[in-house]
């Protein structure tokens, strides 16, 4: 029967009870497979346990998020992946589960940052790097919000603003005290992303390649 360190277990234990439940990310056409890459990590780091990544562009595929691995730096295993072709069905499924749509996009109707309560059940949308996003999907959002900035340039990296957006609302759910106490977060659920977790460490032990002397 295989067995994890009490230290080890206690880190699991801890890191499922500060999971998220009702934060996710939505990445829609993003082309630079490190910036997919640098997004799992964040997202990793603030709690949330899955994200969604919509490629409509025909160049785009699944083998982005391989590529990233690098820059993931094992994050992809911690995080599920959603992937769609269809724009539709994409937001179907993200609707079931999240409350609120807010979109990264200048528009006459955005807020700032700041503004926004993303302690309530939200999915955070990102386009790409080039055209932002496109309009079939800002259509399914519920508002859009933008960064403030100061300098010369009003632009940042899609995935550096993502993590701006994320640690504001990671700062938000701690001082509601959401880390270890999620109101939305079951028992049951935790056992069952526990049970996951520690079967996918283990599939990883098993799948380790040895260390080549030097």
């Amino acid at each position: 029967m295989r067995e994890m360190l009490p230290k080890r277990l206690a880190k699991f234990i801890q890191v499922v009870g500060d999971r998220q439940p009702d934060l996710t990310v939505v990445l829609e056409n993003v082309h630079d497979p490190h910036n997919i890459g640098a997004v799992l990590r964040t997202c990793e780091s603030v709690g949330i346990k899955e994200i969604y990544v919509l490629f409509t562009e025909e160049q785009l595929d699944g083998n982005n998020i391989r590529m990233g691995k690098k820059t993931s730096a094992g994050s992809r295993k911690w995080v599920d992946v959603h992937l769609y072709r269809d724009t539709e069905a994409c937001f179907a499924a993200i609707k079931k589960k999240y409350k609120k749509i807010w979109s990264t996009h200048l528009a006459e109707d955005s807020v700032g940052l700041y503004e926004l309560d993303l302690s309530e059940s939200v999915a955070l949308m990102f386009g790409n790097e080039r055209d932002g996003l496109s309009k079939e999907a800002l259509s399914y959002s519920d508002g859009n919000f933008i960064i403030p900035q100061v300098g010369m340039v009003q632009s940042l990296n899609i995935s550096v603003a993502c993590a701006v957006t994320l640690y504001e609302a990671s700062r938000q759910r701690h001082a509601k005290g959401y880390y270890g106490n999620h109101p939305d977060w079951q028992e049951e659920e935790k056992a069952v992303l526990l049970a996951e977790y520690k079967e996918r460490h283990f599939e990883k032990k098993k799948n380790a390649k040895p260390r080549k002397g030097k």
